[in-house]
């Protein structure tokens, strides 16, 4: 059987092309580090000092010495008190330190008794367990080491990333420009909520739920978006859209008008104002899909289906986007998962079935694939992503797409 019908782009080779056309924004901006979640950083962060700087203790105890301590119990003198923060005096032999979690253990000290084995009374205390030598303290530079570097240029931040920053002293981070995109959507059929009541709803209409779901994951994702709202099923609406778009935005993303009717046009639209050089990919759902260029602006068209349109973002437009902004990894990540259910009917195009893991750690399908249902994707918690022609059966193993992975 045929990967795809003839003139459809397999998802691999466009999602390839489509990459190549993505040249990363070269701007670099300087943004406080707690500012920096989801931003992707333009430049190697490379550590000035040891984390932790010096060796400490990694419990609330005694600072002692094994050799001290080669019958337990033991009773020692504490001769110095080290909370978090105080500088340490070295450790005399036969006499222990009070010590705090996060302060230096004092020169001479090779151990740490937590308090929980020790009795203090009258300036002594009594060690009853015998420690190993190492024991309860972090050693210098065991987190990061002197010159290393923490974290590449490319990645995209995470709130441990920043904590990681902060931790080798960055108040404020390198970080490529948050890209613009303007959204609009194409339909004479689309309401917005709020502005007609459900019960005032003419025959064919239906409220614009692709102008909510693609606004917020163009958001998750870093971008400054300008919402152009829904555009009229006409050719000099469509164009003029686009043409005032392309004047100050990286990406034009719009959802309806990219299939072959006759109130299509974005095709003939986007083929008078630039050119067009991707159009129509193998998968179900999803199939008409777009890409070209609007002057110097790159253009993304998805499918009006809301299924369509919210899968289709997932695999093609979120890696687009991150390339944008320099990420070095932007590849799909799928783990194999056993399928319960039976999908006897594969369709010659690749499919990305709406499933969700149940409580054997298996995957259930969504009772209605159709790509008009977004209840699916709400039910769903991932996608399966199923080879064209191949049947799944009962017990199968399948490759999974986590939702979590995608919506990062």
């Amino acid at each position: 059987m045929s990967e795809a019908r003839p003139g459809l782009r397999p998802l691999d080779d466009a999602l390839a092309e489509l990459l190549g056309f993505a040249s990363v924004l070269p701007e670099v901006e300087t943004v406080a580090t707690f500012d920096a979640d989801g931003r992707v950083l333009a430049q190697d962060l490379v550590s000035g000092l040891h984390v932790p700087p010096q060796d400490n203790s990694s419990m609330d105890g005694y600072a002692v010495r094994c050799a001290d301590l080669a019958q337990a119990p033991a009773t020692l003198p504490v001769t110095q008190r080290i909370p978090a923060g105080a500088a340490a005096a070295p450790l005399a032999a036969g006499s222990a330190a009070r010590i705090f979690t996060g302060a230096p253990v004092p020169a001479g000290a090779d151990a740490i008794v937590m308090q929980e084995d020790c009795e203090l009374h009258d300036g002594l205390v009594q060690i009853k367990a015998q420690p190993v030598a190492g024991q309860w303290i972090r050693r210098a530079g065991e987190d990061v080491t002197l010159g290393a570097t923490v974290l590449a240029s490319g990645e995209r931040l995470t709130p441990a990333s920043l904590g990681l920053a902060a931790s080798i002293g960055m108040a404020t981070l390198p970080v490529r420009r948050r890209p613009r995109v303007a959204l609009f959507s194409t339909g004479d059929e689309l309401v917005m909520p709020g502005d007609v009541a459900p019960a005032d709803m003419k025959p064919g209409a239906i409220y614009n739920s692709n102008r909510f779901f693609l606004r917020a994951l163009l958001l998750r994702l870093g971008c400054e978006v300008t919402d152009l709202g829904i555009v009229p099923d006409r050719l000099d609406a469509t164009m003029e859209a686009l043409r005032g778009a392309a004047n100050r935005h990286d990406l034009i993303l719009t959802s309806g008008g990219v299939s072959v009717g006759e109130e299509d046009h974005i095709k003939p639209a986007v083929q008078a104002l630039g050119t067009l050089a991707l159009w129509q990919i193998a998968i179900k759902p999803g199939k008409p899909f777009a890409y070209g260029r609007v002057h110097d602006t790159h253009f993304i068209g998805l499918p009006g289906n809301p299924v369509s349109s919210y899968v289709t973002f997932l695999l093609l437009v979120r890696p687009f986007l991150l390339k944008l902004q320099g990420v070095t990894e932007v590849a799909t990540k799928s783990i194999a998962a056993q399928a319960h259910f039976d999908w006897p009917r594969a369709d010659r195009r690749r499919e990305f079935l709406r499933v969700r893991r149940n409580a054997a750690g298996g995957l259930e399908l969504f009772t209605n694939q159709s790509s008009g249902v977004l209840t699916s994707a709400v039910w769903g918690d991932g996608l399966v992503d199923n080879p064209p022609g191949r049947p799944i059966a009962h017990g199968d193993s399948v490759r999974f797409i986590p939702f979590a992975e995608v919506l990062r």
